[in-house]
């Protein structure tokens, strides 16, 4: 078992990978899980849980119904169950499941606590650390939510192998995204340790990658939103799929060459480095071909992105293991960086 603590100015709470241990609760525990994940793993989180008394409930699963509805419908089963506020929600699943009981948990009865029992590897290296819940809403991802910090992350890496493979590589981009932004030597380690043989290892290095991060920025102010790269450009072609066309992972690897492309076009970032990058994300089949269909369209939903502020705010790469946040990118520009997507 390794443990890490993620800690902030107001909160600390333990991210644990390694076997599932028994998870006890004094008071009543609402474990809320998706269609695909409760019939795999249910049983065997019940089996390690320990409450006074325990409620279930079953969300459908897929991006497409991380909405108002979803969350209502969770906040219903709590009320259902009389949950207080010194009793807890436990996710089981991964990032989808995960925000939505974040964002329940943080709104009910103006807020209790939450734990993640994480399925999913883009859940484990990724969503499931850092606070951050949110629904999405017909005017982009994840545009409603809050600050919420989970009080326990709980990541067993065995929960992997029900994964299908297309969603284990759409995790592995946010790995990619980490060793890009902040650490050039773990994309070192990438490049020269398959993952499928140094899991657990790689999944550390990548949340302690992000505890380190949102130990000095919490509520992404600045060296936080590194971990945005590729993000930007992602939710605009999440958006155009309605949801359905991409995994968030995938759209992530998409978005970051996008980056890298615009990158390149403000010669803040080299050739060699953008070809290492896209060698490594092709080594995982992340090197994904996609077409913008309708740029204004495309430019109007980038324009909605959360991190905005005086204009659309890109991360872009400086070489491995450093980026910059811009906001003045002209629309030509962008249109011209992106031209092999049009």
């Amino acid at each position: 078992m390794m443990q890490l603590n993620i800690q902030t100015k107001d909160f600390s709470y333990p991210v644990c990978i390694g076997n599932l241990e028994t998870i006890t609760h004094t008071g009543k525990v609402l474990v809320i899980s998706d269609s695909k994940v409760a019939p795999l793993h249910l049983d065997t989180l019940l089996s390690k849980l320990q409450a006074p008394q325990i409620f279930t409930h079953e969300m459908a699963s897929g991006e497409e119904h991380k909405t108002w509805e979803g969350v209502e419908q969770i906040l219903e089963r709590a009320f259902e169950a009389n949950l207080s506020r010194k009793d807890l929600m436990l996710a089981l699943g991964g990032g989808m499941v995960s925000d939505m009981v974040g964002f329940a948990s943080a709104i009910y009865k103006r807020g209790i606590a939450f734990q993640i029992v994480a399925t999913t590897l883009l859940a484990q290296v990724d969503a499931s650390v850092g606070g951050k819940t949110g629904i999405n809403n017909r005017h982009g991802k994840n545009l409603i939510g809050a600050f919420h910090p989970p009080r326990a992350v709980h990541i067993d890496p065995k929960f992997l192998k029900t994964l299908p493979r297309r969603e284990f590589q759409a995790g592995i981009a946010e790995m990619i995204k980490k060793a890009v932004c902040f650490d050039q030597d773990y994309f070192l380690w990438l490049e020269q340790h398959p993952l499928e043989q140094h899991l657990e290892l790689g999944i550390y290095k990548s949340v302690a990658i992000k505890a380190s991060v949102v130990a000095q920025d919490e509520k992404e102010e600045g060296l936080r939103m590194g971990l945005n790269y590729g993000h930007t450009f992602a939710h605009a072609i999440e958006k155009a799929g309605a949801y359905k066309t991409h995994l968030h992972g995938e759209a992530v690897a998409i978005g970051m060459q996008m980056a890298n492309a615009l990158a390149c076009h403000l010669k803040l970032l080299d050739g060699p480095t953008q070809e290492r990058i896209k060698a490594l994300l092709g080594h995982y089949g992340l090197d994904l071909p996609y077409k913008i269909a309708d740029f204004e369209s495309f430019y109007k939903d980038l324009q909605m992105d959360k991190k905005n502020t005086t204009g659309i705010c890109f991360i872009l790469p400086k070489g491995l293991g450093a980026f910059t946040a811009t906001n003045s990118v002209e629309k030509d520009t962008l249109k011209k960086a992106l031209h092999a997507w049009l």
